[in-house]
């Protein structure tokens, strides 16, 4: 990387203020919009079901929810260059290591789900030999028309969906808990 390339780095590194106990502005913005269109991805799928197969009201619903999954992709990049740039705060007290491992955990297969979900829908829309919309839009295939691909993809991504309700859960179950029973900051970071 060239000295100017550094440089510029850490001066947008240095333009991103951050208390030391808590996470930055942009990284707070970005997660609670993201919880926010994660509720919206969640509900598009599932409410589609309360209407017939062909009619434009699930098909809307199930255009927005590719639209919304492709927003959570382009934006879960933006918070890993925040991510990258300005570190998370540390938990006070510290946890024991096994916590501090195993969130890790979790927030790797989260980030994960909000890369490689989208990307599956793409390839499903893509397989399926549809348009891929995205706000206004129309995105090139990743793949040619393949519908037995884009159907053991769908099951797969059906399959990660669920997955990720449970992870999803699990991610906010365990802030309440080191809220209230652990009585440290994970939350608190988030909030302020």
């Amino acid at each position: 990387m060239s000295e100017d390339r550094v440089e510029y780095v850490t001066q947008a590194s240095a333009e991103l203020p951050q208390n030391p106990k808590s996470y930055n502005k942009l990284s707070i913005g970005l997660h609670w919009l993201m919880v926010l269109l994660f509720i919206a991805v969640y509900a598009t799928i599932e409410c589609r079901t309360f209407f017939e197969r062909g009619t434009d009201m699930r098909n809307l619903l199930k255009e927005w929810h590719f639209i919304l999954g492709l927003t959570i992709f382009t934006l879960v990049w933006l918070r890993l260059a925040v991510r990258v740039l300005k570190p998370a705060p540390p938990i006070l007290p510290t946890p024991p290591k096994w916590q501090t491992l195993l969130a890790r955990l979790v927030h790797a297969v989260l980030y994960a789900l909000m890369i490689g979900m989208p990307i599956a829908g793409w390839l499903i829309l893509s397989g399926e030999g549809k348009p891929i919309p995205f706000w206004g839009l129309e995105l090139p295939a990743l793949m040619g028309p393949n519908k037995d691909l884009a159907h053991e993809i769908e099951e797969l991504h059906e399959l990660f969906g669920k997955v990720g309700y449970f992870l999803i859960a699990f991610h906010a179950i365990a802030a309440l808990v080191h809220h209230y029973f652990f009585k440290d900051n994970t939350l608190v970071r988030m909030l302020k």
